[in-house]
């Protein structure tokens, strides 16, 4: 459910613009897509659809809030730095996120329309990089994660990890990237949202039919995810 509204909200920003785009063709209509601040959506909609498919994480919420906050600066005339506004707002988020852990955010399900229905993985850690890098080494049992890499780039090692059911890996890339490292001997499916980015899956295929799945499910924007 969440993913077919996540694939809603794209697909009605396409059709708005298309039809903007055409209002001007046809009827003269003063639709523009580059408004000032315009470059603050590719921000703000990657952050907002992660937020509507994996809930309220500290990656994706501290993304929304920033590109909300530059978008308001072309168009509110206060004398602040909003950049070094930035910290600040991510300090405050990760602050709320340990008081309320697990109050705002959804069960993760496996859900591959494609996904195994029932997963539920409400144990899954968060990972973010945010103008910075972040590496993750998993050596015991590993049940799902969440990846925020907002200009920034995060390495995820799951070949040390015992995966002993079918997983899943929200991921969002916005202006990063993100390699993962899988094991042998495991099946991957990738539901990825591409805008200007993409995921490259170099993993070996396996032939096993019991084999456990690991479930991709990524919205990359000017970003892109390396699968090993």
């Amino acid at each position: 459910m969440r993913n077919k509204l996540s694939n809603m909200i794209w697909g009605l920003i396409f059709i708005v613009i298309g039809v903007g785009i055409a209002g001007n063709v046809l009827l003269g209509w003063n639709f523009r897509i580059f408004f000032d601040g315009w470059w603050t959506l590719f921000i703000i909609i990657p952050c907002l659809i992660s937020i509507i498919r994996s809930g309220i994480t500290v990656g994706a919420s501290s993304g929304l809030i920033i590109g909300v906050m530059l978008l308001v600066s072309h168009y509110i005339n206060i004398n602040i730095d909003w950049w070094k506004l930035i910290i600040p707002v991510i300090l405050i988020i990760i602050g709320l996120n340990i008081m309320f852990q697990g109050l705002f955010r959804k069960p993760l399900k496996v859900n591959h329309a494609g996904h195994v229905e029932g997963q539920n993985n409400t144990r899954a850690k968060e990972y973010s990089a945010i103008f910075a890098s972040n590496k993750i080494s998993v050596n015991d049992r590993f049940t799902g994660t969440i990846l925020n890499a907002i200009f920034g780039g995060i390495t995820l090692d799951l070949r040390d990890a015992i995966i002993d059911s079918d997983v899943e890996i929200a991921a969002t890339a916005v202006f990063g990237g993100m390699d993962i490292y899988v094991p042998r001997g495991v099946t991957v499916k990738v539901n990825n949202i591409p805008i200007f980015g993409g995921v490259s899956d170099k993993t070996v295929r396996t032939t096993d039919p019991s084999a456990y799945t690991i479930y991709l499910n990524s919205t990359t924007m000017f970003g892109g995810i390396d699968i090993k």
